[in-house]
């Protein structure tokens, strides 16, 4: 009995797999000719992505993805470049981690309490900077970063605004699923609790379930908390025993040295002390601009 349930479990997972496949196909043969960076970014992963977060409707699935192509080729997130967004980032209250979580993820950590501008859209642009530069460091073997979120410094007075706190789920949720493995919010304040209530609202439920908040005092909440990081390299501010320490001097010099590598990528041509340099694969950004989507009315 037990080696025919066991067969019929892998029949089963088989026959799923099989099913998925096929969708990948169907959601590639639907979006046509593809080329440029569109062509770069819908990759077979990538299809599953956006199908696994339309629960595999393939409609929904591709209509997803054709709004994020035409984010894409406007937002034109592969263009950013540190120097740009450098000022952004100088309290260090959005950075890559020096560490990754227990399953070799990136982590990008955020201190909404150290906010030090008020541009949404430079805030924006930073963000979606250090979210491509996360998925340009994960290891083959992982699509998905972990976020951990300090709330010391936080008050009312640095408060994410309602509107830079919407334009960021959206962008995460809808131009990158299934990108994020887990949001840890770590003892916000009760201050806080107002604000989430109205934000809560914004998020889907695959994104919903993915956000967990960590109290010191909640031992069930940071037990969950250490089964993905290593307290040894977990930040004191999140209840490890690392130092966590922000030189933005060093970080900058890790985010240029990227910079090379992302337009290697793309293909495009990469600025350095208003110098060009042609990347390897020899083609310039406008060679290489996406092509319209087109959609059936």
């Amino acid at each position: 009995m037990f080696r025919r349930k066991t067969t019929s479990q892998a029949e089963q997972e088989n026959n799923e797999a099989a099913l998925r496949e096929a969708k990948i196909k169907e959601l590639k043969v639907l979006l046509g000719e593809l080329s440029g960076r569109s062509s770069l970014y819908c990759s077979d992963p990538c299809l599953k992505r956006y199908l696994e977060a339309r629960n595999w409707n393939v409609g929904k699935a591709k209509k997803m993805l054709e709004e994020t192509l035409k984010w894409r080729s406007t937002f034109k997130p592969e263009e950013i470049r540190w120097d740009e967004v450098s000022g952004e980032g100088e309290t260090g209250k959005v950075y890559k981690a020096g560490f990754h979580d227990r399953s070799g993820r990136t982590v990008l950590i955020l201190r909404p309490g150290l906010q030090n501008t008020k541009s949404l859209e430079n805030q924006m642009k930073h963000l979606v900077y250090l979210i491509e530069n996360a998925i340009m460091n994960l290891p083959d073997d992982q699509e998905q970063m972990s976020w951990l979120i300090d709330f010391t410094d936080w008050s009312l007075s640095t408060n994410v605004p309602i509107k830079s706190a919407r334009e960021t789920i959206n962008i995460l949720q809808n131009h990158y699923p299934e990108r994020l493995a887990v949001a840890f919010l770590y003892n916000p304040p009760r201050l806080f609790e107002a604000f989430w209530k109205i934000v809560k609202y914004f998020i889907d439920a695959k994104t919903f379930i993915k956000v967990k908040f960590v109290y010191p005092k909640n031992p069930e909440s940071v037990e969950l908390m250490r089964s993905f990081f290593d307290e040894e390299n977990l930040p004191t501010e999140f209840g490890g025993k690392a130092l966590l320490q922000y030189n933005h001097e060093d970080f900058s010099k890790q985010m240029n040295q990227d910079d090379v590598k992302t337009a290697d990528f793309w293909g495009l041509v990469h600025s350095n002390n208003n110098h060009q340099q042609q990347s390897s694969s020899g083609f310039s950004g406008a060679e290489i601009a996406p092509e319209p989507i087109q959609t059936n009315t």
